[in-house]
C-alpha cells in the first residue's frame, strides 16, 4: 500500500510534461507547413505573372500587377509589396522573370521582411 501512495499524482506530472512536448511538436510542424504553403503559393503566383508578361501582346509590367493581385487574393497584401519583373536570357533563351521578395512567416503570417526571394520565369512568345 505504501508503494502506491508514493506514486500518487505521478500521472498528472507525466501528463503535464508530455502534453507540453506534444504541443511544441505540433506547433513546429504547423509552422513548417505554413512556411512551405506560403513559399509554394508565392512561386505559383510569380510563375503565373511571368506567363502573362511573356505573352506576345503583353509587356512584362503586366506580370507584376497580375502577380500582386494573385498574392493579395491568396495570402495578404503584405506579401505583394516587393514584386518586380525584367527580361533576361537563361540558357540562350529570352525569358520574363517575375521576382517576389516577401516576409517569411515565423509566427502565423507575421515575420521579418525580405526573407523569401522567389523567381517565376516564362519563355517570351515574341522570340
Amino acid at each position: 500500500m505504501s508503494a502506491v501512495r508514493g506514486e500518487r499524482g505521478a500521472a498528472m506530472a507525466d501528463f503535464a510534461m508530455v502534453s507540453v512536448l506534444v504541443v511544441v511538436l505540433f506547433l513546429a510542424v504547423f509552422q513548417l507547413g505554413l512556411a512551405l504553403h506560403t513559399r509554394n503559393t508565392l512561386i505559383s503566383c510569380a510563375s503565373e505573372g511571368a506567363r502573362l508578361g511573356a505573352r506576345a501582346d503583353a509587356v512584362p509590367g503586366q506580370g507584376v500587377s497580375r502577380t500582386q493581385a494573385l498574392i493579395t487574393a491568396s495570402l495578404s497584401a503584405q506579401f505583394a509589396r516587393n514584386v518586380t519583373s525584367r527580361e533576361a536570357v537563361v540558357g540562350g533563351v529570352r525569358v520574363v522573370e517575375v521576382r517576389v521578395v516577401a516576409p517569411l512567416p515565423v509566427i502565423g503570417l507575421l515575420g521579418p521582411d525580405g526573407r523569401l526571394d522567389l523567381v517565376g520565369r516564362a519563355f517570351l512568345e515574341s522570340q
